[in-house]
């Protein structure tokens, strides 16, 4: 018995000597960075300003994987199911809040099955609709989507995209039911609202701002308190006739549970010297939005975030009764 038990703590130094050994190490090859929604959407376009500079801090290659459907929880299901040796990192928005009352079943737990990094932005979000939509501001959408509501269409990236939830709270605002045409991203909501094949959308200002910079679409009110300086001439939803109606789009990072700390440490460190990166900065600034203060960059800081946000938009979602299988 003696025996078993020496030989049982030796393989566990051992094991704990070499996972050590790994972390101190991190990172010696690629890392994969999954984004939950298509290629061209507004978290994508965070996700691949971050790697590129995370990578430079780390000195590795992050590559951007794109794995859509399902409001973001195909990708989040995927990395909860993956090694958690750090080679696997998560980025999604505020949907990581929402999920877990948004969908009756989930393959995973968004607190239990992830090791917070750090949040990273917060994005404001903007009503638009195709080039040729009628209304000329907001008010006038506000009556023509009322006036028209059996035949205008909504577009969003799939149950729980913040485009849907902007979306279901607009509704609710405005208490009329619109019909919904889900995509998975809105990269090709995007697409789709150039090409005139669906009516508006709310999107963050990420995927928004160079669109209606060029004039392809239509734009009529920002989701936040105070005007975007990138877009200084959009009213804020109070200014447009809609008082008290206000969403942001909140991005994290995250990684497997049972991630080292060490390993967690060093994405956290990336990704602060990232959200500091004048590149980055300012091509935040260019779409619309800005880093997250330095002390919000870490994983105590997106922990408490995700459980504040769980418990803000659970009653929300029951109350609009919008459910996913």
């Amino acid at each position: 018995m003696r025996k078993t038990i020496l030989k049982t703590l030796a393989g566990l130094t051992l094991l704990a000597g070499a996972f050590g050994a790994s972390a101190q190490n991190y990172p010696n090859k690629p890392i994969t960075m999954v984004v939950p929604f298509a290629a061209g959407g507004p978290t994508d376009t965070v996700a691949r300003l971050v790697a590129q500079s995370m990578g430079n801090t780390l000195k590795q290659t992050i590559i951007v994987e794109n794995v859509g459907g399902a409001g973001g929880t195909i990708g989040a299901a995927r990395v909860a199911k993956s090694p958690n040796d750090g080679y696997t990192v998560f980025l999604h928005h505020i949907g990581m809040s929402t999920a877990p009352s948004l969908y009756r079943k989930l393959s995973y737990n968004a607190i239990d099955d992830f090791e917070p990094v750090g949040l990273i932005t917060d994005v404001p979000m903007t009503f638009i609709a195709r080039g040729n939509f009628p209304a000329k501001d907001f008010k006038d959408l506000l009556t023509y989507v009322k006036a028209n509501k059996a035949t205008v269409t909504y577009a969003n990236a799939g149950v729980g995209s913040a485009s849907h939830l902007c979306g279901m709270l607009f509704m609710t605002a405005i208490d009329t039911e619109l019909t919904t045409v889900p995509y998975k991203g809105t990269g090709p909501a995007m697409n789709d609202i150039l090409g005139g094949q669906v009516d508006f959308m709310c999107d963050q200002t990420t995927n928004t701002t160079s669109q209606i910079k060029s004039g392809k679409v239509k734009a009529y009110a920002v989701t936040t308190k105070t005007r975007v300086p990138s877009l200084p001439n959009l009213p804020t939803m109070n200014e447009a006739g809609l008082p008290g109606f206000e969403v942001a789009v909140w991005h994290g990072l995250y990684a497997p549970k049972g991630t080292p700390k060490p390993v967690i440490d060093a994405l956290s460190s990336a990704l602060k010297v990232a959200l500091k990166d004048p590149t980055v900065v300012q091509r935040f600034a260019d779409l619309g939005t800005e880093p997250v203060a330095q002390d919000k960059a870490t994983p105590e800081a997106l922990r408490a975030h995700l459980k504040a946000e769980i418990a803000k938009w659970a009653p929300i979602i029951k109350k609009a009764g919008v459910y996913a299988d």
